[in-house]
């Protein structure tokens, strides 16, 4: 009998607290769902609103045609380096606004090297200058700019050249560069070393006469010079021994040409913008081996206690203001009609929190299927998303996204698409374009992939603003913080996206686990407003109307011993530029304003399309 009582006794004590446990467990759902409820926001105003008019704008690839050219590019058509330097100096003079001409190095004899206030010899035989290689020494002597983008032959015609170089002793061989360094504040966010994702033998190795400049140079204990300038005479010489002339190494070029003259003075964009693909959307369920180990939660638990608490915090360390991407549903549906999705509970909860934060949400699918019609082809990259059946089909499921996001943030435009898995085809392009006039930016990638949609920071000529993204992920690796460095200093912006699910694949970094993860992505921010701490904040729709400011930009600059006067085409209300004084210092300036960054480098807020900076 006192068995079954003390059995009896045992039933009610492990039921009692399964009961509690239960009702615990209720109570903690209801005060999330009232918590989740009662999160809202206000509609904010935007720190910057794009223009609808896409006939106020002048495509980038236009803008320096109206003035006489500063610079003159002289190629060789060797088809390797002379064509890649050629095409590196013409997207980074184009970019700056600087105006230029092309020549092939052959006809050097046609050409008065004394119409041209710089040159960049984007040859690597100088054998094809012949008798010129004389003319364009004396030139420098007597106050032109020269630039060597990478590293020419060394035999010949060269070797006349090499004193004025100032390299006083050339080795043999090519190095190999694994890692570099930035010296004397050359370039913004350069207190760090960068390593190479995939080094090559590209680069002269050369001992330098004692009054050249060196500005780069490799890491270990026998440094290579990279990057040096050396005063000739009354000109100057600057030569990149680099040997990387791929889209993320732009900004290396752009600061180079920056040293050539007394000033220099260039459009930039002034924004950092960081979105989150994937967001809101459904959130997976179960559990992920990773986060179970590490945190003993489910993916649902995860996301909503630690990853996007992190996340939101450090929006609120750097005031940054994030720009999400909705997905409806993880459906492979590519046929109208679309079913709409009615777990609409996180989705508020998140996107409101967003919101409130300042940020904004913009349009990345109905699914995650990209707007590529039958017969597009991934080449092989993907094997598991689906095509669309037609125009109207894609249509249809932007169409439902677009008023499901409506349905649940009624005060909220929708005026961003981001492609998913940044892949879009020509017809969804197009499609987007005529038949959602309210999206002003496509946000996909910046650097070259497979069949990525592949983007420059302009207006398109159907209005649509093109606002590529440049870094990603949480794994932050060498190949992102050069892409980052190189940017900052060609366009002063940064993009960066991620993904919730980054958590969750082995390839992304799930892995080394969220710790990991999170201190990556806080460390890049760090020494992102360590570098660059003016920079402006905004979202994607500011993006696109700090690039339609940028873009429209044309730039006439005249220079004196002791004035630089710029006048500005295209100006309206307020723009941006990069200015580096390399002789002097500004004292005083009209229709703008000076903040210094780093070293001679200064951003320049123009406020009138005339300005006047005195040089002391």
């Amino acid at each position: 009998m006192m068995v079954e009582i003390k059995k009896k006794r045992n039933w009610k004590f492990r039921f009692g607290k399964m009961q509690s446990i239960i009702f615990a467990f209720l109570v903690l759902t209801v005060l999330l769902y009232i918590v989740q409820k009662n999160v809202s926001y206000e509609k904010q105003e935007r720190l910057l609103e794009p223009s609808d008019n896409a006939g106020e704008f002048t495509p980038v690839s236009s803008a320096t045609t109206k003035q006489d050219a500063e610079c003159l590019i002289l190629w060789e058509d060797d088809g390797e380096y002379g064509t890649m330097g050629k095409e590196m100096m013409v997207a980074v003079l184009t970019q700056m606004k600087i105006p230029f001409d092309i020549y092939e190095g052959k006809q050097s004899d046609q050409i008065n090297f004394d119409d041209y206030d710089k040159i960049v010899l984007s040859m690597s035989n100088w054998d094809l200058l012949d008798d010129q290689i004389l003319t364009l020494i004396d030139w420098v002597n007597e106050g032109g700019g020269l630039m060597v983008p990478f590293p020419p032959n060394t035999n010949g015609y060269f070797q006349l050249f090499e004193q004025t170089l100032g390299i006083e002793e050339i080795g043999n061989n090519m190095e190999v560069i694994e890692a570099i360094r930035i010296n004397d504040d050359f370039m913004l966010g350069g207190d760090r070393e960068f390593g190479i994702t995939s080094p090559f033998e590209s680069s002269l190795s050369v001992a330098l006469k004692q009054d050249c400049t060196v500005h780069i140079e490799s890491t270990g204990e026998y440094a290579v010079p990279l990057v040096w300038s050396r005063d000739v005479g009354k000109g100057k010489i600057v030569f990149d021994n680099l040997g990387f002339l791929t889209k993320d190494y732009r900004g290396f070029y752009s600061a180079s040409y920056s040293l050539l003259g007394d000033t220099c003075v260039y459009p930039v964009i002034n924004s950092s913008t960081f979105y989150i693909d994937d967001f809101p959307s459904p959130i997976p369920g179960g559990s992920s081996k990773y986060i179970s180990n590490d945190y003993g939660m489910t993916i649902e638990e995860f996301y909503i206690q630690v990853w996007w608490n992190d996340i939101y915090d450090l929006g609120e360390q750097y005031d940054l203001r994030y720009t999400g991407l909705v997905i409806e549903q993880y459906s492979d549906d590519v046929e109208a009609p679309f079913e709409r999705n009615n777990d609409v509970q996180r989705y508020r909860y998140f996107g409101n929190m967003l919101l409130r934060q300042g940020g904004e949400l913009g349009f990345h699918g109905y699914n995650h299927m990209p707007l590529c019609l039958v017969g597009f082809d991934f080449k092989g990259e993907i094997d598991s998303y689906h095509l669309w059946e037609s125009y109207e089909d894609m249509k249809e499921s932007i169409q439902e996204l677009k008023a499901f996001c409506q349905t649940i943030f009624p005060e909220e435009e929708f005026r961003v698409y981001v492609p998913p898995s940044n892949i879009l085809s020509e017809e969804g392009r197009e499609m987007l374009s005529k038949e959602f006039p309210e999206l002003v930016a496509i946000a996909s990638l910046y650097l070259p992939g497979g069949v990525a949609y592949i983007q420059e920071f302009e207006v398109s000529d159907d209005g649509i603003v093109e606002t590529p993204r440049i870094v990603s992920g949480y794994l932050l690796e060498a190949d992102s913080y050069m892409a980052a460095l190189s940017e900052l200093n060609f366009h002063y912006v940064n993009t960066h996206f991620q993904h919730p699910d980054d958590v969750l694949d082995e390839e992304r970094g799930a892995k080394i686990g969220w710790e990991t993860l999170y201190t990556n992505l806080s460390d890049y921010m760090k020494w992102l407003y360590d570098s660059a701490g003016p920079i402006r904040n905004l979202t994607g729709t500011e993006l696109a109307g700090a690039v339609q400011v940028y873009d429209n930009l044309q730039v006439k600059r005249t220079e004196t011993d002791s004035e630089l006067e710029i006048e500005l085409e295209g100006f309206k209300d307020e723009a941006w530029m990069m200015l580096r004084v390399n002789s002097g210092t500004p004292e005083e300036i009209e229709g703008g304003t000076l903040e210094k960054l780093k070293g001679d480098l200064y951003l320049l807020k123009a406020e009138a399309s005339d300005i006047k900076i005195k040089i002391g």
